[in-house]
């Protein structure tokens, strides 16, 4: 099988983890910068090229696509879906993920519980808006943020107010969670490959920071889940579309909340933490439908030449 990274960065953790996992089951792999590769759209003649020369006979791709390059990113994958190299994530999976309030708004519809969540845009509205919420603490991120960043904890209202209207200053898009106290500064990371959970770890926030994302100086330890969780997550990445996902949840006393979904989830937490070999996981999952693809093409091509 011939397999296509798309990595910014070939010395990233993930990116050689998953071009070890593939090489050592006897795969050809390839890294490519997305911001390398340039299309070409015609009717029934779609191309795509990386220095200078034709991408071809690719079976399968990988996205480790980052928020800086997200736009260009998923061109670049939907333009390989075009020209039917299957991919596990494919770029509208990829969108509806790093976008948290579209995601948001998927996942209540299906039924998938996660703290309040409020957003509004006029500035008239905001004291009503933090009213639909409830009293503070309130957690403030933006909307396309990642690993922690642009995530404010206000213990009270005025907080709030004054990190909304700082927001809208930079004309950026936010929403407001309700702070789940009895989490402690912990999440968990389940990391989704098909339809199964194959690890999972529990992330705690260093002293003082509320935040659990080992970006931010938080620890990481293996936890065993519980059914509840695991059908949670799996849930929650097939609502998106993802086939490879790291879904982030919260332990209330109201049981599992869905706290993110990310659909470019790093390897070097979760397998230092649970041991488990998910890129391995990751190149047999393309494995078992780049195969059943291939007989489902061939089957096709049999019964055409059958009614010939």
């Amino acid at each position: 099988m011939k397999i296509a990274i798309l990595s910014r960065n070939t010395r990233l953790y993930s990116t050689k983890r998953l071009v070890e996992a593939a090489r050592e089951r006897g795969h050809v792999v390839r890294v490519l910068d997305p911001l390398r590769c340039y299309v070409r759209i015609a009717p029934g003649a779609v191309a795509i090229r990386y220095n200078g020369k034709p991408l071809r006979d690719i079976d399968a791709v990988i996205p480790r696509i980052g928020t800086s390059t997200t736009f260009y990113g998923t061109a670049v994958l939907r333009q390989l879906e075009m020209m039917g190299v299957y991919t596990p994530n494919p770029s509208d999976a990829v969108l509806r993920a790093r976008d948290k309030l579209r995601c948001l708004q998927i996942l209540a519809a299906q039924g998938i519980d996660m703290p309040v969540t409020v957003f509004g845009d006029n500035p008239d509205d905001s004291a009503d808006v933090l009213a639909l919420l409830g009293e503070p603490p309130h957690v403030i991120k933006l909307n396309e943020g990642s690993q922690g960043t642009g995530v404010v904890l206000a213990e009270k209202r005025a907080a709030s107010q004054s990190v909304i209207e700082a927001f809208r200053g930079l004309y950026a898009n936010f929403l407001v969670q309700e702070f789940i106290a009895e989490a402690n500064g912990s999440d968990i990371r389940c990391f989704v490959v098909g339809r199964k959970v194959v690890a999972a770890m529990r992330r705690d926030a260093s002293p003082g920071d509320f935040r659990a994302n080992l970006h931010r100086g938080g620890s990481a330890v293996a936890v065993p889940l519980s059914a509840g969780e695991k059908r949670l997550a799996v849930k929650a990445a097939a609502a998106l579309g993802l086939g490879i996902a790291g879904v982030d949840l919260l332990r209330s006393q109201r049981g599992p909340l869905l706290l993110e979904v990310n659909a470019s989830p790093g390897l070097e937490g979760i397998e230092a933490a649970s041991g488990v070999d998910v890129a391995g996981a990751i190149v047999q999952h393309l494995e078992r439908h780049v195969v059943r693809r291939g007989a489902a093409d061939a089957g096709r091509a049999g019964a055409g030449s059958a009614r010939g």
